[in-house]
Formats: C-alpha cells, structure tokens, sequence
C-alpha cells in the first residue's frame, strides 16, 4: 500500500501485478476499492500492474470532509498516476468512478493511454430517475441503514442473478455498501455530478461498457456516454449494475481484449 498527499487529503491506493499499468477507479460507497474490485483485480494482475486508489469517502483515505467535486476527486487519481510512476496508464472507471476517470482523462490527456467506462453517467440534475434514486439513497441512508443496504442490493444486482445465489448470499450482499459518512458524501456527489462539458475534450482511445439490465444507472446513460465521446466504442453485457461482479469472465474479457 502507498499513498499520495492531494489539496487536504492523503489518498491510499494499492499495486499488485505486472506490465502496462491498468488503474481502476471505484465507485460509490466508504469501501472502495476493496468492495469493487476484490474477485476482479486478481484477475487483470496477470497481465497489468493493477493500481487501485481509494478516493475521498473511502475508509482509508482521510481528508477535510469538505464536500466532493468531480475535479477534486479527478485530481486525486491523477497524483495516484504520477505517484506511482506508470503513466501514460489504461484507466477504468465503475459507476462513479467512471465520471471521474472521464474527467481525469478529459484534464489530464497526457497521462490515459486507453478508458474505460463502465455503468457511468454524464449528469444527474436532469435526469429524474437518477435524481429520485439519489435522493431516496440519501435519505435512506441517513434514516435506516438496513433500508438502504437492501435498496442498493436491489437496484445493484439483475433479479435474475438475486434468484440464482439465493436468500443466504443475497443477505451476505446487504452489508457490502453501508450507509457510513463516506458512502453518503459520494451519494452527495453523486447527485451534483455533471461532467458533459468536459466529454468533448477526452483524446483517449474510449470503451463504453453499459449494463442491460441496470437499475441503478440505466444503459440509456452509457448509450448517451459513448455518444458524446468522440470515436469512442461501446459494448453491453446483460446484467445488473455490478457486472464485474455478475459476469466476471465477460467484464474480464472485454477489458483484456481492449486494453491488448
């Protein structure tokens, strides 16, 4: 583990593996990386350096508690980069991790070989679904924790995939995102978030990957991602939000072959 001092917080971030450096971004909730990245980075360390940082709001990374911005959190995996010395790197966003990948690759074009965008969106003011969830995510959290761990099940994962592990894993999965203060300073950002102007200015080479059956961040918004990024490709699996986690081999695949 090594970590990088960025405005008032000091990130932590991991390394494991080896050749081109592949740096993964987490999404929502106070666990990180740890949450969503623990079955597939083992997997792209056989081929990569897999650096995974924690970003403000994630129980390692300690900062100001000031509230969060798209481009200070962008600012945080770009010194993760620099820090850690691989750059130019393939970088991979999840869910909100993809608004800031997209606006580090945006900022720093100097520094992202290659991106990737999985399950992410542009801009939540506008769009009342995301904005409802958001809110209802927020309140939620504030008021009944358990609520909010079955909601965030519930919208995170394909019914399909809930029926197939059945009602033991399923109660396994609640806990995985708790209400804690990191998660909801990321249900904050999450809910401000709006990063279409900066989309035009990724030269990155591009991979939008979309989730057909995602209720938390519907497909329309990846559809409308690789839209608005210039050359990008795009890809769907059929699963819910959590993709890596449903099809793993699939999300694996797709990443191997394009960062090859």
């Amino acid at each position: 583990m090594a970590t990088v001092s960025v405005a008032d917080a000091l990130v932590h971030y991991d390394r494991t593996g080896d050749g081109p450096a592949l740096v993964l971004v987490h999404g929502t909730g106070s666990g990180g990386a740890a949450i969503n990245w623990g079955q597939i980075a083992p997997v792209f360390a056989g081929n990569h350096t897999v650096i995974t940082p924690d970003l403000s709001g994630a129980d390692r990374t300690t900062d100001d508690g000031a509230p969060l911005t798209v481009e200070g959190l962008a600012a945080q995996v770009i010194a993760v980069i620099e820090d850690s010395g691989t750059g130019p790197v393939d970088l991979l966003g999840f869910s909100m991790g993809a608004t800031v990948a997209a606006t580090a690759a945006a900022l720093r074009p100097d520094l992202v070989r290659r991106l990737i965008l999985v399950a992410g969106w542009a801009h939540t003011e506008s769009d009342e679904y995301l904005r409802n969830l958001f809110t209802l995510w927020q309140r939620l959290g504030r008021t009944d924790s358990e609520a909010f761990g079955r909601l965030v099940t519930m919208t995170g994962f394909s019914r399909g995939f809930l029926n197939a592990i059945g009602r033991e894993q399923v109660e396994q999965l609640i806990p995985n995102m708790p209400a804690s203060p990191g998660t909801l300073r990321h249900v904050d950002y999450d809910l401000q978030l709006d990063i279409r102007a900066l989309l035009p200015r990724i030269q990155a080479e591009t991979l939008v990957i979309g989730c057909v059956q995602d209720a938390t961040v519907p497909v329309e918004n990846s559809r409308a991602l690789h839209a608005a990024i210039a050359d990008s490709s795009y890809a769907e699996i059929d699963a819910g939000h959590v993709a890596l986690f449903e099809k793993p081999e699939e999300f694996a695949k797709l990443v191997d072959e394009f960062t090859r």
